[in-house]
């Protein structure tokens, strides 16, 4: 697929997912005073020498396409919010995390992973690049955490069939201690 068709399906998957949400961008500080530990199975377990930088509730989709006869996650698409629910990042295909606070980001890749039933599974994720100073600078680890929906359809699909599943989660990030 070439590079500008794959930007403008994860433009418009956004698009979807924020409209979806009926959420926009806002200026927010996106970082809580005070974090507290968040629960996870013991297989997403973060090493020591990190800690917990963020917390952040998500909302969006996992969209899927059809690849012989059968659904493949294509994208994720989903906003983070603060505490006050104002949209403090963006979460797409990369996966990539995008602060719309102060324009840091974090790519990663997924290490572990805990299934849940009825649900898409819980992650814990690490870094392969930062980006900027901000909030996702520097980060090490992410956990993907109480997931809800966002599994492809257990149905066949034909040609080139998409599909956007509603799903939630809780996205907590860490940065190597000092």
């Amino acid at each position: 697929m070439k590079l500008t068709k794959r930007l403008v399906l994860t433009t418009v998957a956004l698009a979807a997912a924020t409209a979806f949400l009926g959420t926009a961008a806002g200026n927010a500080a996106p970082a809580d005073a005070a974090l507290r530990p968040v629960k996870a199975p013991a297989a997403l377990k973060v090493p020591d020498g990190n800690k917990l930088t963020g917390v952040y509730p998500a909302r969006g989709v996992q969209t899927y396409t059809c690849t012989d006869g059968a659904w493949k996650l294509l994208e994720p698409a989903a906003t983070l919010s603060d505490k006050r629910g104002r949209t403090v990042a963006l979460h797409s295909r990369g996966p990539v995390w995008v602060s719309t606070v102060d324009g840091s980001a974090v790519n990663a890749t997924a290490i572990a992973n805990s299934p849940k039933t009825g649900t898409i599974p819980e992650l814990l994720l690490q870094a392969t690049a930062t980006r900027g100073t901000g909030v996702f600078g520097g980060v090490s680890y992410i956990q993907r955490l109480n997931t809800t929906g966002g599994v492809a359809p257990a149905t066949a699909c034909t040609g080139t069939d998409q599909v956007s599943v509603a799903y939630t989660a809780t996205y907590a990030f860490y940065k190597p201690a000092k």
